[in-house]
């Protein structure tokens, strides 16, 4: 019978420092700076940093942090948009063992203070333009941490809440800073707070593992090659951008900070700077494709769109392709890194009419590389369900990028990793190639005589309304049918269509009894991150 020491792979090969050493996505900026340190790795306005000063700036952070008592296992926080000391903090914070809480922008003060309470944050990286929430949350928190200010000349100016400023913190540091790799590759990188529309946010840890391999796993799934020209128009607050920051930092690319996100902005940097790769929900390819003509600029090159979130409708894909962009979906969850599903293309798709394309991208895929399983369960007996199409389960989630846990909170920890998969809450089919495509929320499934109708698919046809400019739909209670569709609309500038037209559209492009029954038109309500509230939908649907 052999036995472990019995067998010769084994027997005398022992892990050493000389051959392992953990994962860490902070080794990808090492490499760039000794590999390409003369490149531009920021654009910040008129600002150009180069690699060499960008690793310089980070180890400086991190020694400075370490000269005020910051240490291993303690949290920073960071609260700005995409301006270089976001990106700068991705990296300096963990090289000491600390970990990079980067809080949504959006949120308010009560928000602000539970994160930086509950998440127990050392420190607090804050732009000068969040003064006034900032303020509030720091006396909602009641305790004295360091504040940092974010002084940003592209920004407004406003008042200070700390004892020093960025810049005057990194003057502290030392250039030459000795940073360790984790001890543990499994070690946490960053805490993630979850939107928390109905309770408080969960907070979602990453460890370096996951973060270095999904940003690899960026890099190869979208072909980005050496040294793109990244467009931050996604919120580094935000997944960490998706673990780009790390991507762009192992390619050797440029980083361009945008700290409003607006089309004009936009098309302007696509022309000076020759951006080839930005990633955004939705909600970013409508303000493109509504840009009104002065906001718009001319470019002569494909540019590489990355999209996710709310599933985009197969008419804005398709839009977005024949206005230059070369659209790539993805689909994940805060608790997956960000992206970790790509909607991976095949050649010989290249021959299909445009429209048959853009339908094709609007399911979400296959798994990341570095996802090891992907699967569409029956939630009850965890069993995955046919792959015809047709038969929705629960998307589920397995590997090494899937979260550590919920921070403090065991019981939704244990929840979701129950028989040893992620639970997404997802609903979805499995298509006979094996590519996934949502369905719906488990909460947002409208069940209308005993028929199940899918949000996600009317939404889709409300899209092509050539008026209709964002769509959501909902249940409406129904005495007769149980529920029925409440489609809420806003409208294009300039557009016009009544309730009779959209339900007519719809009654012509899907089975009857999918067609709305209601239309409300109005601005729709939206989360922090730019997703729909159905929530409140779902409120005024049944109030009507």
């Amino acid at each position: 019978m052999t036995t472990a020491s019995a067998n010769p792979f084994e027997r005398d090969l022992a892990r050493t420092e000389a051959n392992y050493t953990p994962l860490s996505p902070l080794t990808f900026l090492e490499r760039t700076a000794a590999v390409y340190p003369d490149r531009v790795s920021i654009v910040h306005g008129e600002r150009r940093d180069t690699w060499r000063e960008t690793h310089a700036r980070c180890r400086r952070l991190a020694s400075a942090l370490s000269r005020r008592g910051i240490g291993p296992g303690d949290t920073v926080a960071v609260f700005a948009p995409n301006v270089p000391a976001i990106y700068e903090a991705t990296f300096g914070v963990p090289m000491l063992g600390a970990v990079l809480n980067t809080i949504n922008i959006r949120l308010d003060a009560a928000a602000v203070a539970f994160i930086l309470e509950h998440g127990e944050a050392r420190a607090l990286v804050t732009d000068a333009e969040f003064a006034p929430v900032v303020r509030e949350a720091l006396r909602l928190l009641g305790r004295e941490i360091l504040v940092i200010d974010i002084d940003d000349p592209l920004g407004p100016s406003r008042e200070r809440l700390g004892a020093v400023t960025y810049e005057a913190l990194l003057a502290e540091g030392d250039p030459d800073f000795t940073w360790r790799l984790p001890d543990d590759e499994w070690q946490a990188i960053s805490l993630n707070y979850t939107s928390g529309t109905t309770g408080n946010p969960k907070g979602v840890v990453y460890h370096h593992r996951g973060a270095y391999l999904n940003a690899l796993s960026n890099a190869v799934g979208w072909s980005m090659g050496h040294h793109p020209v990244y467009l931050w128009t996604l919120p580094m607050f935000h997944c960490n951008g998706w673990c780009f920051p790390w991507t762009v930092a192992a390619l050797a690319g440029t980083n361009v900070c945008m700290r409003r996100v607006e089309a004009k902005a936009i098309f302007t940097a696509i022309a000076d700077h020759r951006v080839t790769h930005f990633c955004g929900a939705p909600i970013v390819l409508g303000m493109i494709l509504n840009a009104k003509p002065e906001e718009r600029r001319e470019f002569d090159h494909t540019v590489q769109v990355m999209t996710a979130a709310a599933p985009p409708p197969a008419a804005v894909l398709e839009a977005m392709e024949r206005s230059g962009f070369r659209m790539t979906h993805v689909y994940g969850l805060t608790e997956t890194y960000g992206p970790a599903v790509i909607c991976a293309w095949k050649d010989e798709w290249d021959a299909l009419p445009m429209a048959e394309q853009a339908t094709l991208k609007s399911r979400q895929g296959v798994p990341y590389h570095a996802l090891q399983g992907l699967e569409v369960m029956d939630p009850e007996t965890m069993q995955p369900v046919p792959r015809d199409g047709k038969t929705m389960g629960e998307v589920m989630f397995r590997g090494n990028v899937v979260m550590k846990g919920y921070l403090k909170n065991p019981k939704a920890t244990a929840e979701s990793l129950a028989g040893g998969w992620f639970h997404s809450g997802d609903l979805g089919v499995m298509h006979p190639d094996g590519y996934i495509q949502l369905r719906d929320r488990s909460k947002d499934i409208i069940i209308s005589g005993g028929e199940n109708i899918s949000s996600i698919e009317v939404e889709d046809v409300l899209y092509r309304h050539p008026a209709v400019l964002e769509a959501a739909v909902v249940a409406r209670p129904d005495e007769k049918w149980g529920e029925t569709p409440c489609a809420f609309v806003t409208l294009k500038d300039g557009a016009s269509a009544t309730e009779r037209d959209i339900i007519d559209f719809c009654r012509a492009n899907l089975a009857h009894f999918k067609a709305p029954r209601t239309v409300v038109f109005g601005p729709l309500p939206k989360t922090s991150t730019g997703k729909v509230q159905k929530f409140r939908l779902r409120d005024t649907a049944a109030e009507l």
